[in-house]
């Protein structure tokens, strides 16, 4: 089996555009990928089609000889670009491997140690402002028995914020705690957005609420300052989505700088660097919650994953999406009692419809963390994609 055509898509989808890769073989197989990296979607794309001297002609079954070759002979090594290409590519090359075989990907990775993953829902606000807005639409993740909800509340503010913000933000924290209950976990996002005594400051405030982590509250680049956070207040924090390979997480690994990792199958390598990352943190004890609110192909990928890797705890999902989402694709997800089903089709589970991508052309978005607007990522017609079984 060789490689014959590679060939990239940017599907607008409201808050960010899917960024998709297919790969063809003479065998008539074909893989999908997804490398969605926001805001830079045309950049990653082409970075992608560089990769296509390397591809054309190889058997895609000799998925790390790609995976090294390519990183090896990229003089400017790791980053956003060059890491999501990779992973783009790697995972269609993981769905073709799985099909050629006829078995699903965690079959390949070592079998499954799970049939489902627990998910906690990102967007179920849309497009809340204040705390009894938040607190009104909370009541969808409790009536849905989602296990967890994840959610900013700090409006748009950079490093400090003030008095009276501050106490906005824990006023809606109070109120959506009281909406869904004792049952369901509460992830407050930072966004990266904070400098060192400030944070502390807002962990101390969120140890009232019993909550399961406070993420990104520093900076993605300061891990030093992560690890003095980590030792300042009593709440768990996590990080990690923005490092984007086993290199750049080495750091992060040996400062301890967080009690949850979270790449992102679509930035850091691909399946197999997801897989590496896991188990350094299960060596450490560690858990391993994958940043997850792309689109399909990255979570069919993140599920395959989800299914073999033993300190998986936890897998972000968005609670709504595009309603064409199913038109561009044939997933069949099950969210039964709070846990998302990992499919037993082979490869990554999924395939695409072109012809329907090509219907929702790129759209330039830009990043809505400092403009008053982070919670308008919801489409006014957004809808389930899955199936509540």
């Amino acid at each position: 089996m060789k490689i014959t055509k590679l060939k990239t898509y940017i599907c607008n989808c409201f808050r960010t555009n899917w960024v998709f890769v297919k790969v063809e073989t003479d065998s008539g197989i074909h893989g999908w990928g997804e490398a969605t990296l926001e805001y830079r979607e045309p950049t990653v794309a082409a970075a992608i089609h560089d990769l296509e001297g390397w591809l054309i002609g190889r058997d895609p079954h000799n998925i790390e000889a790609f995976r090294h070759d390519c990183y090896r002979d990229a003089y400017w090594r790791g980053g956003p670009v060059l890491m999501s290409a990779l992973a783009g590519v790697e995972i269609a090359l993981w769905d073709i491997k799985g099909k050629a075989l006829g078995v699903p990907v965690w079959q390949l990775l070592g079998g499954k140690v799970r049939d489902a993953v627990p998910i906690y829902v990102n967007g179920w606000f849309a497009p809340a402002k204040t705390p009894d807005e938040f607190a009104a639409k909370a009541a969808a993740v409790r009536e849905h028995r989602f296990l967890g909800c994840k959610w900013d509340p700090f409006g748009k503010a950079w490093q400090q914020i003030g008095r009276r913000e501050l106490d906005s933000a824990m006023e809606c924290v109070r109120k959506v705690s009281e909406t869904v209950g004792q049952d369901v976990l509460l992830l407050i996002e930072g966004h990266g957005r904070f400098d060192i005594p400030t944070a502390v400051k807002i962990g101390r405030r969120l140890e009232e609420f019993d909550i399961c982590w406070f993420e990104e509250p520093l900076p993605p680049d300061d891990l030093n300052g992560m690890r003095e956070v980590k030792e300042r207040v009593r709440v768990s924090l996590a990080a990690g989505e923005r490092l984007y390979n086993r290199y750049e997480y080495r750091q992060f690994f040996d400062l301890n700088c967080a009690d949850y990792i979270q790449p992102d199958i679509s930035h850091a390598g691909g399946i197999f660097e997801m897989r590496l990352l896991g188990a350094e943190a299960e060596a450490r004890h560690i858990g391993f919650c994958p940043h997850n609110p792309s689109g399909p192909v990255a979570n069919a990928a993140t599920l395959q994953l989800a299914g073999c890797v033993p300190n998986f705890v936890i897998l972000e999902m968005m609670m709504t999406d595009v309603p064409y989402r199913a038109e561009i694709c044939d997933e069949e997800l099950v969210v039964r009692e709070g846990r998302m089903v990992i499919p037993d089709r082979p490869g990554i589970g999924i395939d695409l419809d072109e012809n329907e991508l090509l219907k929702h052309p790129y759209q330039p978005v830009g990043l809505r963390h400092y403009r008053g607007d982070l919670t308008d990522i919801r489409p006014p017609d957004a809808v389930k994609y899955y199936r509540v079984g």
